[in-house]
């Protein structure tokens, strides 16, 4: 078996990454799959605290709910990246640009 701290230790990397990528990274498409990844960071570090929950009850159900919770993850991300790429296309009639930069022209 894999010891746990080898899943955190590539959680931790792929959420670094996608919080770099939004911190530097101002394209909204770019944006928008960076919180994915740290999303799915999160639904890696839920499962495998799930499956080391499990392993430690043995034959039982324990260990279902981090499982469980990353079914609702997963659809909240659905929904955020439909309602994202839906502004994103607002944005982009409007400015012919998906750089975040130039939200202040919207306020006018």
């Amino acid at each position: 078996m894999i010891p746990i701290s080898y899943y955190l230790f590539l959680s931790l990397i792929l959420f670094s990454i996608g919080m770099a990528g939004v911190i530097i990274r101002r394209n909204i498409v770019i944006m928008l799959m960076c919180v994915e990844l740290m999303l799915n960071s999160v639904n890696l570090l839920l499962v495998a605290f799930s499956k080391m929950h499990q392993a430690k009850s043995p034959g039982t159900d324990a260990g279902i709910e981090g499982q469980i919770l990353v079914i609702f993850i997963m659809v909240v991300a659905a929904a955020e990246v439909a309602v994202g790429l839906s502004v994103m296309i607002l944005f982009y009639r409007k400015v012919y640009k998906t750089d975040v930069q130039f939200l202040d022209r919207l306020k006018h």
